[in-house]
């Protein structure tokens, strides 16, 4: 019976291998008479290299309600390409750089300390040029397509960055009423702000959806996990805006102390860790050679003991700083002052590095420190650079984003940040080194939101940051804006998108990379 079963198994095993062979034949034949690699690989990547414009910007007019940008400098590269271009053969912490040309004039003269702050944590002193509001365009119709930045996800998914704002009647994920953990300063509509529309903007990436944060999905994700924010006052806005969006699923219970604000939601055994850390690097007050007592002194080259120590029993840590760069402060490097930043007593001796150039060091520091730490197998999301919108001079200078009601819809609307752009590009620099010094697998994921949020001038409290029944909220006779913030978010508002972001990142490295919608 099986002899006889033989040839015919022969036979269908070569009638097999025969149709294969016709196949790949047939298959080779039609790719060389027509290449497909690099239109889908356009198509996938959102780009249509014959739109490009030699000379500058390209407007392709409206698509869909649309209206649609492309920059000259789309390009297909990575983050670490843009940053070893922005390096240019790269110098280390030793090296004498000067970036003083680059810098706008405030970084190179103190700012008045008559000026009140627009919040204790910060000192806010980016300097602006004015310019006049734009043509108004209907809010509800039209969004700004990004240029593409270098930040495509390196798990493999659509580019989260990549997108535009489209206006969403549906409303926020809660409200000011229905959230108890709202910072009285960033409680816009309890502060009396007159507009809503700023709370309604959602971000749409270009080549896939970002969905609705799911507080369910969330704690089926982080079940039994933790999850910490670490860095300054800004920080603080995004861990405020987490609680306050889980908040409408679950009451959490309060297990915080003076180190650390916990809260843990017991459903799902769910914990939420904030860590305050101003410059995530140590940070001494003591004298050091010709620094006296009382002045921060930052030793760039060693992590925030602070918070290190907790690091291994985090499962997913939200990391950022870089606005109290801005700060007076002592740089070290090896132990030897190399720059600071509103203070340096001996003009004779030159500065090695200014405060950009420290930030980026900082950056690489403790990324690397996490990187390598032997106990600590936790996702780390980098939050990019946060944009201020203090148009028209600096916080104490005359600064404002007072009259912002909606987001800045066309590329003229919107005024560039020099400072803003510089200190995002040294912070990429910074994560791509401390990638390629990670000792495993690295598990260090950039949240690229610095492009999108340039365009959100409407998202900060301006003028209404406290309940104060007298408080300015328009300019003076003399054009003097009211005192305000135009650095922090207010809640409900822009800074929900980047828990959107944050719960999108961590199902892409649980679940595995699945495109949403």
């Amino acid at each position: 019976m099986g002899m006889t079963a033989l040839p015919r198994t022969l036979a269908g095993i070569a009638i097999s291998v025969g149709g294969l062979a016709l196949f790949l034949v047939f298959g080779s034949w039609l790719l060389i008479s027509h290449p497909i690699g690099s239109t889908l690989h356009g198509y996938f990547l959102g780009i249509d290299r014959s739109a490009r414009s030699k000379s500058g910007p390209s407007l392709l007019g409206f698509e869909n309600n649309t209206l649609i940008v492309l920059p000259s400098n789309v390009t297909d590269v990575s983050v670490g390409s843009v940053a070893s271009n922005f390096v240019n053969g790269g110098k280390g912490f030793g090296d004498s750089l000067n970036f003083t040309s680059k810098l706008p004039p405030f970084l190179q003269s103190p700012p008045s300390k008559n000026s009140s702050k627009v919040d204790s944590d910060e000192d806010l002193t980016t300097m602006r040029k004015g310019s006049d509001e734009a043509d108004p365009v209907e809010a509800s119709r039209r969004s700004m397509v990004l240029p593409k930045n270098s930040s495509i996800d390196d798990s493999g998914g659509c580019d989260l960055y990549q997108g535009s704002w489209f206006y969403d009647s549906s409303g926020p994920l809660y409200t000011n009423n229905t959230c108890p953990s709202i910072t009285q300063m960033q409680n816009c509509q309890g502060n009396g702000r007159p507009d809503k529309d700023y709370e309604n903007w959602r971000w749409k990436p270009s080549q896939c959806e970002l969905p609705r944060f799911d507080p369910k999905k969330f704690f089926e994700l982080m079940r039994g996990k933790t999850l910490a924010f670490i860095g300054d006052s800004v920080a603080r806005n995004q861990m405020e805006s987490m609680l306050c969006i889980l908040w409408q699923a679950e009451v959490p219970k309060n297990r915080g102390n003076r180190r650390m604000q916990r809260w843990f939601f017991k459903s799902a055994s769910v914990t939420i860790i904030r860590i305050w850390s101003s410059w995530l690097v140590h940070k001494t007050s003591e004298p050091i050679s010709f620094a006296p007592e009382g002045v921060d002194k930052l030793h760039l080259d060693l992590p925030d003991e602070d918070f290190m120590g907790f690091l291994p029993s985090f499962d997913v840590v939200v990391i950022s700083s870089g606005h109290w760069f801005t700060k007076k402060s002592v740089y070290i490097l090896n132990n030897e002052i190399v720059g600071g930043q509103l203070w340096w007593p001996d003009k004779s001796r030159p500065k090695k590095i200014d405060n950009i150039e420290a930030f980026g060091i900082s950056v690489e520091t403790i990324l690397t420190a996490m990187a390598t730490h032997p106990n600590y197998t936790g996702l780390t999301i980098v939050r990019s650079f946060s944009p201020d919108h203090y148009e028209g001079g600096a916080w104490n200078t005359g600064g404002s984003c007072t009259g912002k009601t909606k987001p800045a819809l066309l590329e003229r609307e919107m005024v560039e940040n020099g400072f803003t752009n510089i200190m995002h590009e040294k912070q990429v620099m910074g994560f791509n080194r401390a990638v390629k010094k990670a000792t495993n697998r690295p598990r260090l994921k950039l949240m690229d939101i610095t492009k999108a949020f340039g365009y959100r001038h409407d998202g900060h409290p301006g003028p209404y940051r406290s309940l104060d029944p007298n408080k300015r909220t328009e300019r003076g006779p003399n054009g003097q804006p009211p005192p305000q913030d135009c650095l922090h978010w207010c809640m409900p508002g822009p800074v929900d998108t980047w828990n959107e972001l944050v719960l999108e990142i961590i199902r892409r490295e649980f679940e595995g990379n699945k495109n949403s919608g």
